[in-house]
């Protein structure tokens, strides 16, 4: 949080864009077969030949979706590519290419862009991604960054939302509600920060959260997992928005309803800790925090045993009857209907 005021500065102006381009490019590697044609052209080109191409793009805005308070640079250069990668993921396809578009104010030296494109560089390296193109322009204000994500997969694997059937499980990758309380944790450090800049915020009682919120990552992994079980999803989306909207994406998209069920509900011990200590309800974290990029997809109920007891992934309802709308089922037994809320909802509630 503490900013080094003698830390060298050069104007983005003493290289021009051209020349901003070439030093911010000249480490990007190429190792997808797919593409023909990267960076220096006036336009990529690739070559999925049989295959099915999956497309998507986010927009990161300063103020609204980071924080440079205690977003580091190098760690919003990783997070933009993972939160585009994961809706790759969400699609059962691999991602392979990315563009990177940045639009950033005289107040940012060529060395806050350098370590911006470090995380990307680094994020495209882990997850075998070409930066195949974007562009660079002045922003009136703060820092704006768009990255496309591509990718491709047989047409036969492609998963998307709305092939839930009535009788499906729900299933979740990893935890959730871990990166929300991970931001808590560093918006009341900035508070600290705010009122004694020379307090040193001292996080290792939440390393795991903080992670989870400064650095996720995409699960490209399960792909590879489905492949080795014989699993094919029946729908299957990205949490970016928080469990309980992501539930209702589907549902809406699938035309069913679904039990979900608090006690199956996985949550990092972490979590349950400093929900205590903020005098949070753990399971509200879990079902409207968002930024987990966990997986949730569905299943038919003769996969059960291709997936029980593996360590990856957690069976935490099932789908119904549209006309039986979408609940969360407590430990009490009683049901609670779900609302697309995200986390505005967390705030209104904490």
């Amino acid at each position: 949080m503490v900013e080094d005021k003698n830390q060298q500065r050069t104007s983005l102006d003493q290289l021009g864009e051209f020349g901003l381009i070439d030093h911010l490019t000249q480490n990007f590697k190429i190792v997808q077969t797919s593409n023909l044609k990267g960076i220096g052209d006036d336009a990529a080109v690739l070559d999925f030949k049989d295959k099915k191409v999956v497309v998507s793009t986010d927009l990161l805005i300063e103020g609204v979706h980071f924080d440079l308070a205690y977003m580091p640079l190098k760690h919003l250069g990783y997070k933009a590519v993972v939160v585009n990668l994961s809706d790759i993921c969400a699609m059962n396809a691999k991602p392979t290419q990315i563009t990177v578009s940045v639009a950033v104010s005289n107040r940012f030296p060529l060395e806050a862009m350098e370590e911006l494109f470090e995380g990307i560089t680094l994020a495209a390296n882990h997850y075998k991604v070409d930066v195949i193109g974007g562009d660079t322009t002045s922003s009136q204000k703060g820092l704006i960054i768009s990255i496309t994500a591509i990718g491709e997969a047989d047409e036969a694997e492609l998963t998307y939302r709305n092939g839930a059937g009535e009788t499906d499980l729900l299933v979740v990758t990893g935890d959730v509600g871990s990166a929300y309380m991970g931001l808590k944790v560093l918006e009341r450090e900035k508070q600290v920060f705010l009122v004694n800049p020379n307090s040193q915020p001292d996080l290792d009682l939440y390393a795991y959260l903080v992670e989870r919120q400064l650095k996720p990552e995409a699960r490209t992994d399960v792909r590879t997992l489905f492949h080795a079980l014989e699993l094919k999803p029946t729908s299957m989306i990205d949490i970016s928005d928080g469990l309980s909207s992501e539930i209702i994406h589907l549902c809406k998209s699938s035309k069913v309803g679904c039990n979900l069920y608090e006690d199956k509900l996985p949550i990092d011990p972490q979590l349950i800790s400093v929900c205590e200590e903020f005098n949070i309800d753990s399971t509200t974290v879990a079902i409207n925090g968002g930024e987990d990029y966990e997986l949730l997809f569905t299943i038919k109920m003769e996969d059960f045993d291709k997936i029980k007891a593996n360590p990856h992934f957690t069976i935490i309802g099932h789908m119904t009857q549209e006309s039986e709308g979408v609940h969360l089922i407590t430990r009490a037994n009683t049901k609670i209907e779900l609302r697309a809320r995200g986390w505005d909802a967390l705030e209104e509630e904490v």
